[in-house]
């Protein structure tokens, strides 16, 4: 692990186990260029490595600071559920799980890029479509590195990636980096979610973390704009 990379897991552990608090400013880059015995630049990639996982947010002339999102703004837009997996935010629903595809493919270099591999690694390439209460909601096309998430069947795809992999590889599903605009539906969309006429879809592209910083999934869902509502809380 290189220097920035152990600084940066460092200060995510102390903000993940209570020792910064929400909204509370990390100490000044000479003071923790002081404290780890490191330059500036290190202290700066480190910094930089947690804005990118969504846990720390710059403001200029200020500093950096803790995000803090209220409870309920986070739980209806299905952030702290959706790291167990689809199933477990509707929990207690009936969910259903449709396998279009499952490939292992090489990435497209934006992909790799994304999931800090090479072009030469090989990973999941996937297509699922979820329905809940019988009814389709959403289209995932879901991208992950085979050699970080080892052991991926369709029986597991048919369940939920996310519990096997906090379940099964033990890993600890830490953060996510979204983008949320609205699409049309490509005619094969429309077809999957059933839909009749001119609906836009909301598409969530994601790149998912794990607790010691890795990317670990290059996500792109396409919901039905009218069976799904996201909320965020901006922070300056």
């Amino acid at each position: 692990m290189l220097k920035y990379e152990a600084i940066a897991k460092e200060l995510r552990d102390d903000i993940v186990n209570g020792v910064y608090s929400p909204g509370q400013q990390l100490a000044l880059e000479k003071e923790m260029c002081e404290q780890y015995g490191v330059s500036r630049i290190t202290i700066k990639r480190a910094v930089d490595e947690l804005v990118k996982q969504g846990l720390v947010v710059k403001r200029r002339g200020s500093g950096t600071f803790v995000k803090s999102l209220e409870d309920q703004d986070v739980k209806e837009l299905g952030m702290a559920n959706q790291f167990n997996g689809f199933a477990a935010t509707f929990q207690g629903r009936d969910v259903g799980t449709q396998v279009l595809k499952f490939d292992i493919v090489h990435p497209e270099k934006e992909v790799a890029a994304k999931l800090q591999i090479t072009e030469d690694d090989f990973i999941y390439d996937i297509i699922r479509v979820r329905s809940l209460d019988g009814e389709p909601i959403v289209v995932e096309y879901t991208q992950m590195p085979i050699q970080l998430i080892p052991g991926l069947k369709r029986s597991v795809l048919e369940k939920s990636i996310y519990s096997f992999i906090e379940n099964e590889l033990k890993f600890k599903i830490q953060s996510a980096h979204r983008t949320v605009r609205a699409v049309m539906p490509t005619e094969e969309e429309k077809q999957e979610l059933a839909i009749e006429g001119v609906l836009p879809l909301l598409e969530v592209e994601q790149v998912a973390f794990l607790d010691d910083g890795r990317p670990f999934e290059f996500s792109i869902a396409h919901h039905r704009g009218d069976r799904n509502v996201f909320r965020s809380v901006s922070i300056r």
